[in-house]
């Protein structure tokens, strides 16, 4: 019985390389708001790096120092004015080294005035609906065909061989470069959560209430994401892609929606 949990736990390793790629950092994105949010990220990781460091030197530094085999006899003072001053002060200067620059991209990010494109995001079990106001355009959106047909017990597909397999959709949304989007999100049965970590958008999509959130691509590209709130038995198969297109091509799309073709805009 051991080794037959020991051999299931050890095939659990090329599942999940199949279905996403690992990295040791969040990305810098494609917006100005995800770069700010890179930025703030790693100000805030070097900043505790610091700080472990001299924590942690001067601890290890006088443990080693002041050692009783040393001689070393313990202070008679009860407290130092300077001292607790020092380590008052200090702290409040980082946190609000940290606080300003956070503030000033929260604020950003919740500005979502004046849009250029909204959408109105509805998520599903386990799909999502995507409705352009302006537009009159409207579709849901689900996992891709040919992952579907690979993730079948017994289907004899490899899924190696499935291009972004569980991480491509039958319809993706598409958004024109370098315009302002806003993204209504709400759901019809469970919790659910928007994600997109190029855009450095994770936005839960809740019955009953609309959250708000936008972002502005600044890159042509398709860029990928997942649901990332549990939802149900199929959750992991709920992914997010969102294609972004010169100004004409999105027009283009626009117009071939309109006129019922599914075309995608990259093969404008």
């Amino acid at each position: 019985m051991t080794r037959k949990s020991f051999l299931s736990l050890l095939g659990l390793f090329p599942a999940s390389t199949a279905t996403a790629d690992w990295a040791l950092n969040m990305p810098r994105g494609v917006t100005e708001l995800s770069k700010e949010t890179y930025d703030l990220h790693m100000m805030v990781f070097w900043w505790c790096v610091a700080i472990g460091i001299v924590v942690f030197g001067v601890m290890i530094i006088s443990i080693f120092k002041h050692r009783k085999s040393k001689g070393a006899e313990p202070a008679s003072f009860s407290h130092s004015t300077t001292a607790e001053v020092i380590w008052t002060a200090i702290p409040v200067v980082i946190l609000l080294l940290m606080a300003v620059p956070a503030a000033e991209t929260m604020i950003k990010a919740e500005d979502s005035r004046d849009p250029d494109v909204s959408i109105v995001v509805t998520a599903y079990q386990w799909k999502w609906h995507y409705r352009y106001q302006d537009e009159g355009v409207e579709f849901f959106s689900s996992l891709a065909r040919s992952s579907v047909d690979a993730r079948r017990p017994g289907a004899g597909v490899d899924v190696y061989s499935v291009d972004n397999y569980l991480l491509e959709v039958d319809n993706p949304v598409v958004v024109p470069r370098g315009s302002k989007v806003r993204l209504l999100l709400t759901s019809n049965d469970v919790i659910h959560s928007w994600w997109v970590p190029e855009l450095a958008i994770k936005k839960d999509a809740i019955p009953g209430i609309v959250n708000e959130t936008w972002f502005r691509a600044e890159e042509t590209g398709t860029y990928r994401g997942q649901c990332a709130e549990l939802c149900g038995k199929d959750h992991g198969y709920m992914p997010v892609v969102v294609e972004v297109v010169e100004q004409d091509a999105y027009r283009a799309w626009i117009d071939a929606r309109k006129d019922g073709d599914a075309t995608l805009a990259s093969a404008q």
